[in-house]
């Protein structure tokens, strides 16, 4: 999820679409959260594991 923020992030800056680097944004933000709520041992949607 991090890597495909980064990749929408860096396409939506060379291109100049806003759209792809709003949705890049989140998607690294949420795969930030996710990954260090996994690392800390939480369960995250019910799952000990979420990949």
């Amino acid at each position: 999820m991090i890597v495909l923020g980064v990749v929408l992030l860096i396409i939506g800056f060379i291109a100049g679409i806003s759209i792809l680097w709003t949705i890049g944004l989140v998607l690294v933000v949420v795969g930030a959260i996710l990954a260090i709520l996994g690392g800390t041992g939480r369960r995250v949607g019910g799952r000990p594991h979420w990949y």
